[in-house]
């Protein structure tokens, strides 16, 4: 049994793949390399391939030079060499992503009749490829950033999810107090009403709509739980207008000034 290898439509197709995969790699990393470099080594890394193909080695020879010497030769042409730690990052995020990609195209391989599907299915992994990495990124930044919250008021204390913003840097216009954003249903559990509360006022602010005034009040203090728990007394809080966390992840948005006062 043999196989018939057309030499230039397999360049083609590696060529293509390798270029796809740098590019994913460099966007992830924020290497910043322009296009001609990626494609540079896009095309480095298809013509070492068709030249390990072409050569009589053995099966374990060719698996050696393929996943260490090509991709390696590959990756430093396309994004250069920073340091031996971001080569190993770069070397195990271009498997990341070539497995990845390599699922898409499996699962849309019944339908490659024709080249142009087969990069049609490589273009789709690419980007889906994108796509889940910075929804994971965000993910991660999210959950790095939730901080536990103790809220005390005349209603007791309330344990809440609180996210620490470092865009939000609203403060009151009266007091120059950093304010907390809080979630409606929650204070509907903290307070009966909050006009009543003490310090109660309207204060401007600016959102994706445009211009709108918030509702903030003082509550009795709140603890922030850290390594040390910091404790903020008479802390200014603010009604956000509708839910702050869609998954429910939390109900808070906490005033970074917080913690450097």
């Amino acid at each position: 049994m043999y196989y018939e290898l057309y030499i230039d439509l397999f360049f083609l197709e590696n060529f293509m793949i390798d270029s796809l995969l740098l590019t994913a790699v460099n966007r992830v990393l924020k290497r910043g390399q322009p296009y001609w470099r990626l494609m540079l080594g896009g095309a480095s890394g298809s013509v070492l391939t068709c030249f390990v193909i072409a050569l009589p080695l053995p099966a374990a020879a060719r698996m050696l030079l393929f996943h260490l010497v090509v991709n390696s030769l590959m990756l430093l042409i396309g994004l250069g060499y920073e340091g031996a730690a971001g080569f190993v990052r770069a070397f195990l995020l271009l498997y990341v992503s070539a497995v990845f990609m390599g699922g898409i195209m499996q699962i849309l391989r019944p339908y490659m009749r024709y080249a142009s599907i087969f990069y049609a299915a490589a273009a789709v992994g690419f980007f889906l490829f994108l796509g889940s990495w910075k929804v994971m990124s965000r993910l991660c930044v999210q959950k790095s950033s939730l901080r536990t919250v103790t809220l005390c008021t005349g209603c007791g204390e309330t344990e809440v999810s609180a996210l620490l913003d470092t865009g939000n840097s609203l403060r009151d216009f009266v007091s120059g107090d950093p304010v907390s954003i809080l979630d409606p249903e929650l204070v509907k559990e903290i307070t009966e009403n909050p006009e009543k509360e003490r310090g109660f006022h309207v204060i401007p602010y600016r959102c994706v709509g445009g211009e709108s005034v918030m509702k903030v009040f003082r509550i009795e203090k709140m603890c922030i739980h850290m390594e040390e728990e910091r404790w903020i007394m008479n802390p200014l809080v603010g009604v956000g207008e509708e839910t702050l966390s869609g998954d429910g992840a939390y109900e808070m948005i906490l005033n970074p000034e917080l913690l450097s006062e």
